[in-house]
């Protein structure tokens, strides 16, 4: 039969060594295997499709946005280096170098307005300037090396003991008093966490040579103008203000010799982080001081005003420091910023070498560590060569904290990537004539990205320019260079939807005043669509 027929030469083709199988299961499972894998292949060709257009569309989506190219870099999933910052470091991308960019100029736009000079100095200092005395803990945090020369270096933990070497280095040409400020690389090994790192910059404003509390509140005035100058107010930040003068001489009526009082103010000084228990038992176990002693301390410690330390301390408060204190609250009242300010006995600052009013900078929610802080330090030149004491006051204000500031308060600023031209060639041959009317703008001093290889197409023109922020793009081609112009479009104009109103032809001659030109042509237009508005 025809049936048959079909399966005897079906049978015939059956070649082999394997088990035998009924011909008509061999033929089905041949033709599942052969339909499965055209199946398995189509939807690959299917899944490749759909994800080279979703990478596309996810491309025309970055675009549209100013946003980066994606990746053409290729790199080994184990690379022979690591290409990690070290830790406690960061690396500054071009989008995080426009927020430090910006911060920083804040904080020299603050110190510029109330009259301050900047100056800087070598990262490298030599180790002697910070082993002023025994415990502090600025001394264990320093990177620290002996070089080729056999000097022992670090890299500067802070920039005060700078600012008095400098100081004395020039001691008889400087007219006092001197208001600097600096914006320093600081350097500390410790324990990394939220807003703080092992490297960071640190803005620095310092008064040399008044003896008065007027320069401490200049300088919170400072800090008060730049918090407001970022969006932050006194309802966001509080300044913490205390005088180690008065705790001085509290201490002392409660037996603190001279040597012992720098160490306890350290231990003093961690009352916030550790709270008050732990505060009396690291001053009974590491001070040796009696329980009775240590309870008095953070008894001083919990005083809420000035008047109220001057109550409990009674003559063991030093007046003069009292004097000075309220006199500062006084003069911030005057000065429009006294609902910053907050006095808290518990502030003596970390560093031996505050002698007066100390100061520090906080967030009212209660979730950072200290925004900035400073003080009085009348003594510190003097450990470096000053015959007599030279009056002296500063803050220092990090720049990791404010940062995180912003963030929680959602005061980070939008900087994206900009440029006022680009310049592109209609091909290779007018590369060089699109060059010359590069420079021939940037000579008018705009700025302008020069695009170094020509686009085989105009979108792709347009693609680049807008990914890189561009407001203005200009065209070099045949036509308009024999008539000595340029086309310019503008790629932001919102003074009309007509694409023929966005470009403008502009001679070579007036390159060189090219955004004079552009702005007028779009107040021309702007002010004719009003007119026809208007008619309408």
């Amino acid at each position: 039969s025809i049936d048959g027929a079909r399966i005897e030469s079906r049978a015939m083709t059956t070649e082999g060594d394997e088990p035998a199988v009924a011909p008509d299961a061999a033929a089905s499972g041949e033709k599942s295997e052969k339909l499965l894998k055209r199946e398995a292949e189509k939807a690959a060709k299917k899944a490749a499709k759909e994800a080279a257009k979703a990478s596309k569309a996810a491309a025309a989506e970055q675009r549209s946005r100013g946003q980066n190219a994606v990746v053409s870099v290729q790199c080994s999933t184990t690379p022979p280096v690591e290409l990690e910052a070290c830790s406690g470091t960061r690396d500054w991308y071009p989008e995080e170098f426009r927020l430090q960019r910006w911060l920083y100029e804040k904080f020299r736009a603050t110190a510029r307005a109330t009259g301050f000079e900047e100056y800087d100095a070598p990262v490298l200092e030599r180790q002697e300037l910070y082993k002023r005395k025994a415990g502090e803990e600025i001394t264990q945090q320093m990177y620290a090396f002996v070089d080729q020369d056999g000097v022992e270096v670090t890299l500067r933990p802070e920039m005060t003991p700078t600012l008095a070497r400098m100081v004395l280095g020039r001691a008889q040409s400087m007219m006092l008093p001197l208001k600097w400020f600096s914006i320093p690389q600081c350097w500390r090994f410790e324990t990394t966490q939220r807003g703080r790192k092992r490297e960071h910059y640190q803005w620095n404003m310092d008064i040399i040579g008044c003896k008065s509390v007027s320069a401490e509140t200049e300088l919170l005035f400072a800090v008060c103008e730049f918090f407001k100058s970022i969006g932050i107010t006194s309802a966001d930040v509080g300044i913490k203000v205390n005088s180690r003068k008065v705790m001085a001489s509290v201490l002392d009526s409660y037996g603190i010799t001279a040597e012992k009082f720098a160490p306890v103010c350290i231990v003093m000084d961690k009352l916030d982080k550790i709270g008050a228990d732990a505060v009396k038992a690291e001053l009974v176990d590491t001070q040796g001081l009696p329980a009775e002693t240590a309870a008095k301390i953070v008894e001083c410690l919990a005083c809420k005003t000035v008047s109220d330390l001057e109550a409990l301390c009674g003559e063991g408060a030093d007046q003069t420091g009292i004097d000075e204190l309220k006199r500062l609250f006084e003069l911030a009242e005057d000065y429009g910023y006294g609902d910053w300010l907050i006095f808290d006995a518990s502030v003596v600052r970390g560093l031996a070498y505050y002698t007066g009013i100390v100061f520090e900078g906080f967030d009212r929610a209660g979730e950072l560590r200290a925004i900035c802080g400073g003080g009085r330090y009348d003594r510190l030149l003097s450990l470096y060569g000053a015959v007599t004491e030279v009056p002296a006051c500063g803050f220092g204000f990090g720049d990791c904290v404010i940062v995180e500031l912003l963030k929680d308060k959602g005061l980070l600023p939008e900087l994206p990537k900009s440029i006022e031209f680009v310049v592109a060639a209609f091909n290779e041959g007018m590369q060089g004539k699109a060059m010359k009317a590069a420079s021939m703008i940037r000579a008018g001093g705009s700025d302008v990205d020069m695009l170094l290889e020509p686009k085989k197409k105009v979108a792709s023109t347009f693609d680049y320019a807008n990914r890189i922020g561009a407001r203005y793009i200009v065209f070099v081609a045949p036509q308009e260079w024999e008539n000595d112009m340029v086309r310019i479009k503008d790629l932001r104009a919102d003074y009309t939807d007509k694409d023929e109103e966005k470009q403008l032809d502009v001679k070579l001659s007036d390159l060189g005043r090219v955004s004079e030109v552009l702005a007028a042509h779009a107040a021309a237009i702007g002010a004719a669509n009003k007119m026809g508005g208007m008619a309408v």
